[in-house]
Order: C-alpha cells, then sequence, then structure tokens
C-alpha cells in the first residue's frame, strides 16, 4: 500500500496549486491560440506569425538567469505574486484592447511579450518550490503530476480556445485568460511559507547570478543536458512556429479547427507522459530521446505533406508524444545534474536554453518560409533535426545522470583559525598539499583534472597544481576565491559524487596520512 507521505496530491497546498496551475495553463494555451489566430488576421507576412511565438519565448531567455537567481535569495512566495500579478494586468490591457478593436500587430507582440516576463519570473520559482510542498518520498510524484498537468491542460485549451474565439472572438480568450490567473494568486496568498534558515548570509543577486553560470560552464552532466536541448529545440520549433500557417492557409481550417489541431498534439502528449517511464525503462535515456526526435521529425514531415484535418492530427499526435517525452527527458536531466543550492539557477539556465533556442527557431524557420513556403521549411528543420540528434546522441549521451548523488556531503571539515574572519575579507588562497609516489604523479595530476572541475564550479576563480622539483612527488593544489564567506559557501556545496572522487584522489597519498590544507587571506 503506498504511505500517505508518498502521494502529493494529500498536501492540501500542492492540491491547490496543482488544480490552479491547470486552470491557468488552459487560459494560456487558449491564449495562444487566441494571438497566434489575431495575428494571422492582423498580417500576412509568416515571419509577424512565427513573432508570435517569438515573443512568448524571448522573455525567458531574458530574464530566466535573473529569475532563477532571485528564486534562491528572495521570499518565493512574493516573487510569485508580483510576477503572476504583472502577467494578469497585461493580459487584461490586451483583452481590453481587442475588444475596442485597437489591437495592431506591433501591440499584440508587445503584450504577449509583457505577459511572457511574468512567466519568466515564475517558472524556476514555481519549479523550486515543490520540494517545499510535498514530503521528499512525494517529490518525483509530485514533478509527473505538475507534467501531467501541463498536458491537460494542452489537451483543453486549445479546442477551448478554438471554440470561444469562433463564438466571441479572440478579446474573449484573453479576459478568459486573465482571470484563470487569478487562482494561482489566491492559492499562493494563502500559503504560510516555512523560511529556512540560513547559517550563512544569502548569496548577492549579482554573485548569485555568476555562481549559476559558473556551475553550468563547470558541470559536464548539466552541459550535455544544455547542448542537447539546443539541438533539440532549435528544429522543433518549426513546428509550433508554422503551425497557424499551415492551419490556415494549407488546411483552411478555422479558430476551432486550428484549437482542434492543437488539442490532439495535447493528446499525444499526455499518452506520451503516461508511456514514457515505461519507454525509458527499456530503450535508457539516450535511445529514448533517439526515437522521440526522430519522431517528431517525422511529425514534421508528415504535417508538411498534410492536406487534411485528419492527416495533420495524427501527425500533431504523434507529434505531441515526441514534444513531451523530449521535455521530460532534458527536464528530468537538468533537475538530475544541479545539488540543491543552485538547482533554481540551474533550471532556469535550462529554460534560457530552451526559449532562446525557441525564440531563435521561431524567427530563422519564419524568414525561411517566407521565401521558400511552409512545407519546404517543416521538411528542412526535419531533416536537420534528424541529422543533429544522431551526432549529439553520440557525442554527448543522456544515460548515467540518474546516478548522481547531488545530495550535499558536509564532509569537508571547519576550516581552524586562531580568531574570527570576516565574511568580506579576500581573496582567499586555499593551499592542499599531496604527497605522492613520484612514479604515480602523472596518474595523479591526471585523476585532478576533474578536481578542477569541482573547484571551479563550487566558486574558485583561480586553479593551479604544482610539483616541488625539489621533493619528487609533493604536489601543491591551490584555488582561490572572492572571499572568506564565498570559501565557507563552498563548505555547503560538496556533494556526495564529490567526496567519492576526493576519496579516490587520498588514495594516492603515499603514507596515509590526509592532504595538508591551509587558508591564506589577501591582506
Amino acid at each position: 500500500m503506498t504511505d500517505v507521505t508518498e502521494k502529493p496530491l494529500s498536501s492540501p497546498v500542492f492540491r491547490a496549486l496543482w488544480i490552479a496551475t491547470i486552470v491557468s495553463n488552459i487560459g494560456t494555451w487558449m491564449h495562444d491560440v487566441g494571438a497566434g489566430w489575431l495575428m494571422t488576421s492582423l498580417s500576412a507576412n509568416p515571419l509577424m506569425v512565427a513573432l508570435v511565438q517569438a515573443a512568448t519565448t524571448l522573455p525567458m531567455f531574458l530574464l530566466a538567469l535573473p529569475a532563477g537567481a532571485l528564486a534562491d535569495i528572495v521570499d518565493r512566495r512574493k516573487l510569485l505574486i508580483g510576477a503572476q500579478l504583472f502577467s494578469l494586468i497585461a493580459t487584461a490591457l490586451l483583452a481590453l484592447a481587442t475588444f475596442g478593436g485597437i489591437t495592431t500587430a506591433p501591440l499584440l507582440l508587445a503584450l504577449t511579450a509583457a505577459i511572457a516576463v511574468g512567466a519568466a519570473l515564475s517558472a524556476p520559482t514555481f519549479q523550486a518550490i515543490v520540494p517545499e510542498l510535498v514530503p521528499g518520498k512525494a517529490l518525483q510524484q509530485a514533478v509527473a503530476l505538475n507534467s501531467l498537468g501541463v498536458n491537460i491542460a494542452r489537451a483543453i485549451g486549445p479546442a477551448l480556445g478554438g471554440v470561444i474565439i469562433a463564438a466571441a472572438g479572440t478579446g474573449a480568450v484573453f479576459a478568459l485568460n486573465a482571470v484563470s490567473v487569478l487562482g494561482v494568486v489566491a492559492v499562493i496568498a494563502r500559503w504560510r511559507r516555512d523560511v529556512q534558515q540560513r547559517h550563512l548570509p544569502a548569496e548577492h543577486f549579482v554573485g548569485a547570478m555568476r555562481a549559476g553560470m559558473r556551475y553550468a560552464l563547470s558541470a559536464p552532466e548539466l552541459k550535455t543536458v544544455l547542448i542537447r536541448s539546443v539541438g533539440f529545440f532549435l528544429f522543433a520549433s518549426a513546428l509550433w512556429a508554422l503551425l497557424p500557417i499551415v492551419a490556415r492557409r494549407d488546411l483552411g481550417l478555422g479558430p476551432a479547427g486550428y484549437g482542434g489541431l492543437l488539442t490532439f498534439m495535447g493528446l499525444g502528449a499526455i499518452a506520451g507522459a503516461m508511456l514514457m517511464p515505461r519507454l525509458r525503462g527499456k530503450l535508457g535515456a539516450n535511445r529514448t530521446t533517439i526515437a522521440a526526435s526522430l519522431l517528431l521529425a517525422a511529425a514534421m514531415i508528415g504535417l508538411s505533406l498534410s492536406h487534411s484535418f485528419v492527416a495533420a492530427a495524427a501527425s500533431l499526435g504523434a507529434g505531441g508524444f515526441a514534444w513531451i517525452t523530449m521535455m521530460a527527458m532534458l527536464n528530468g536531466g537538468a533537475q538530475a545534474s544541479s545539488p540543491g543550492w543552485v538547482k533554481a539557477r540551474a533550471l532556469a539556465i535550462y529554460l534560457l536554453v530552451f526559449q532562446g533556442s525557441m525564440t531563435a527557431g521561431s524567427t530563422l524557420w519564419g524568414a525561411i518560409a517566407g521565401r521558400i513556403g511552409v512545407p519546404s521549411t517543416l521538411l528542412l528543420a526535419a531533416l536537420l533535426l534528424s541529422a543533429v540528434t544522431l551526432l549529439l546522441a553520440w557525442r554527448r549521451p543522456l544515460d548515467g545522470m540518474a546516478k548522481l548523488d547531488l545530495a550535499p556531503s558536509l564532509h569537508w571539515p571547519a576550516p581552524m583559525i586562531d580568531n574570527e574572519v570576516e565574511h568580506d575579507r579576500g581573496p582567499v588562497l586555499v593551499t592542499i598539499e599531496y604527497r605522492v609516489d613520484p612514479a604515480r604523479v602523472p596518474a595523479f595530476f591526471a585523476a585532478m583534472q576533474d578536481m578542477r572541475r569541482i573547484r571551479r564550479r563550487d566558486g574558485a576563480i583561480h586553479w593551479g597544481l604544482y610539483e616541488d622539483v625539489a621533493a619528487p612527488g609533493l604536489v601543491i593544489e591551490t584555488f582561490t576565491v572572492e572571499s572568506w564567506l564565498e570559501h565557507l559557501r563552498q563548505h555547503d556545496r560538496v556533494t556526495n559524487a564529490d567526496r567519492v572522487q576526493q576519496d579516490a584522489l587520498r588514495a594516492f597519498q603515499r603514507d596515509g596520512t590526509p592532504p595538508l590544507v591551509r587558508h591564506l587571506i589577501a591582506q
């Protein structure tokens, strides 16, 4: 029998927020249908239609990292409320402009981007608060439920949006989207968050962003996720950017038909969310991403050749299955490759890469479609997606990330000091003295390259490794951090996976004693 602590919906706050978020996401999908459809009425230029998608994704590209840093250093509850209210105001203004008949293509793009700003500020925070809402045993199921909620909204929102557009116009869709945000605001406002006490001061905003970027550049597993994300989303974005044109111009559908196509994609995504764990269990992470990418490429080719609603709907159903599978694999990889102290920023950087690739891809494919036509553009994007996927799956496989133990090890002893050191003193030079068998020094130097990555990832601005020419086998590792406080944070950032690496290096010690550590602070 499943323990109640393993059921995330038994948490009242999580349950209420999950339901409210589904309603809000339905409103978002209705808005996406309305914005794309309205733009086809305001401009026949494929680039302008594609820019609707770009306006949705560009703010995430620009604000994901700042939002992730904010999520780690300020009250997440207040940040979420402010971001949601900002989106609500922008959506309400777009509804009023559309009802008044004064919406133009630039205004539509500007207000769509403003709505996306609120979403960009919310996204990393929403992912980061899940561990605060459910017990640890329920965390994985809570993440799966959030993914299911997104796909429920994807299945309902587009079709409902199409029906409402046909019955009452795009202004009604925008107005309902504004109303849908109120539930999320109400739940978060009533949430009494337990603020964790810090034994160290919170990071400064700019420093927190630097630390997040430093981690992303120095953690090979997260780098693999980010590179694979670019290789997928840059080409897959063609499907989303050009679908409104396919629906209206090539298939002759109305708003209800366009919403129906997106509903089939949502149904495919629900099927993918349900079958993905079993698929991954049989194929493994890397081969699952290959299969999903090739399936999406096939769906894009099928859409480019479709001349009826049925054919397009079948292609989009397969595309939805592939899309959610890749989203789950890449998002899960980002989660698994980042420890708690930087998780919000790591997920923000993943969202930055995701939305940046979608923005660049939407603009690129819209421009290409204006020259060679929509069907040929979809075909080209599909072929490039297939080729890049096979190359990156070979060079950057995703297997093995779930085995990383990134829980804090807390095995570094506290620095030995005579007097209290002020937090802002620095820079700090740390030296570690190893005594290695001279015959094993080359192997030790090779093994220490992983330690160089760990030091830089956790805050070092300089790193070096030297052997004493007068005493072969005496090796000194040095690294510099900006301040004493930043070095204390390094103690908190060391993970169990790092401890395994450090234990392997200590096996090189000739006499079995621990390495000698010194801390030197500049005056």
